[in-house]
């Protein structure tokens, strides 16, 4: 199983618009982020995490030619509002629908904001196609299962999602935009190769883990790797990465990282 972090940033991405953050080292391409996103190679299929509004142009920097799955952790618009995108991945399945996992709030989302693109044979080619399915806790595919369980967020839930590959048996789990994590997800991350897990920023927030929570909580879990995402312009990567353990560490655009034997690669932005 491989994981591609296409996007670790909050919802106005890093840096912001028309916006100067001090501290933060711009010419370091680590800092700057793209909505948070991520693909999984899993047992031959190709699962993609969330679709925000940069997803096109994480598609060319990630090589991203295949989608098998869409599983939305919820509905916000960072989260969502690149789906029109998938287009193109819905004509390379002969205009097929694309499988779209979610819970009911999220749903109900997407059909109000891709009402045209709700159907299960695209009419045309070039046009977009999705059908919406509610996210069970558990769900087995060919490749493997993925458990889902609902996380905090504000007043709504978010979706933590555990990935176990069925020829492997490596785990993954994936909890992002939450402001715990709770036992039941505790749980289900037990023994987990890679932890994902939001940290947005030194302060507390009211509907996210900061940065001294998500390492709390990757200390308690002890997976072999843990990776912190949905960052805001008040994280530098380098100055902080500096004081974390050696297996928790902060994820950036572009890292590929390899379930099994933890290895890392990167891809460099197409705009460069």
């Amino acid at each position: 199983m491989d994981i591609a972090f296409l996007g670790t940033g909050t919802s106005q991405g890093v840096p912001m618009i028309a916006h100067e953050a001090d501290g933060l080292d711009l010419q370091d391409p680590r800092n700057w982020r793209t909505r948070t996103s991520a693909h999984i190679w899993m047992g031959g299929q190709r699962l993609q995490i969330d679709v925000g509004p940069e997803f096109r142009l994480q598609c060319l920097r990630n090589q991203i030619d295949q989608v098998d799955y869409v599983l939305m952790t919820h509905g916000h618009a960072d989260h969502i509002m690149g789906m029109d995108d998938l287009r193109r991945h819905v004509d390379l399945r002969a205009g097929k629908a694309l499988p779209v996992y979610g819970n009911l709030e999220t749903l109900e989302r997407l059909q109000q904001v891709f009402p045209y693109a709700i159907h299960e044979q695209a009419p045309v080619k070039g046009y977009p196609a999705f059908s919406l399915r509610e996210f069970p806790s558990t769900l087995d595919l060919p490749c493997g299962r993925i458990q889902s369980t609902p996380l905090p967020h504000g007043r709504s839930d978010t979706l933590g999602l555990v990935f176990t590959e069925k020829k492997t048996g490596q785990k993954l789990a994936y909890f992002t935009d939450c402001k715990e994590v709770t036992p039941a997800a505790r749980a289900l991350a037990e023994n987990a190769d890679i932890l994902v897990i939001d940290a947005l920023r030194p302060e507390p927030h009211p509907s996210h883990l900061h940065l001294d929570g998500a390492l709390e909580i990757a200390l308690a879990l002890g997976a072999r790797q843990t990776f912190f995402i949905h960052m805001t312009f008040a994280v530098d990567h380098e100055r902080y990465n500096d004081t974390l353990p050696d297996n928790i560490r902060l994820a950036h655009d572009g890292l590929k990282v390899n379930v099994g034997t933890l290895e890392e690669t990167t891809r460099e932005p197409v705009w460069a």
